[in-house]
């Protein structure tokens, strides 16, 4: 028997996902100001295997303008250095024995624009997983109706149930959106 609340359930859950996804991917947009979410994503090539910067060492932001990677392995150090050079952040690292100090340039006003822009491509990927996850849920909806599980009025109400947690996803991914917004285009 198919359950139409366990299927709403599994949507929100698949919809929470791409908020979070959403929210992870906003934390490696640089807003001028410093934050270890910044660079711990970043995959560094470590004896052969990509691995996240988080693993390789302690990430600390002494300052608002500076990040610090204490570096566990010193034969890494080159590795991370690399890594952060290659990434499009436009970050220099300072080597100091194992510490890389990563100093965080003010933004140009130009950059923000295009991080702003960035932002809004993130929101709408967001935006169209929500929405593909709706389409697939009413599917499921309408296979169980046409197999005898679900009336015609049920699947009305849960469609219509289906459509208030979609709107409240989408409006969650705009106020992230937004939030980030206003961090990149604050002076």
């Amino acid at each position: 028997m198919v359950d139409p609340d366990e299927i709403l359930l599994r949507a929100d859950e698949h919809m929470d996902g791409a908020v979070e996804a959403l929210k992870r991917e906003l934390n490696g947009i640089r807003t001028g100001r410093a934050h270890p979410s910044l660079i711990e994503t970043l995959h560094v090539d470590y004896y052969g295997a990509a691995t996240p910067l988080k693993q390789l060492g302690t990430i600390n932001a002494p300052e608002s303008r500076l990040l610090t990677i204490q570096v566990w392995d010193r034969g890494a150090v080159r590795a991370i250095e690399k890594a952060i050079q290659q990434s499009d952040l436009g970050l220099n690292p300072a080597i100091d024995g194992q510490v890389i100090r990563l100093p965080i340039p003010p933004l140009t006003e130009q950059r923000r624009k295009e991080m702003v822009k960035m932002v809004h491509a993130k929101a709408e990927e967001a935006r169209v997983a929500v929405r593909n996850v709706r389409r697939h849920t009413n599917d499921e909806f309408k296979r169980a109706e046409k197999d005898g599980h679900i009336s015609q009025d049920d699947i009305k109400r849960h469609e219509e149930e289906l459509q208030k947690l979609t709107d409240s996803h989408v409006s969650r991914i705009d106020a992230e959106a937004r939030k980030k917004e206003a961090d990149l285009l604050e002076v």
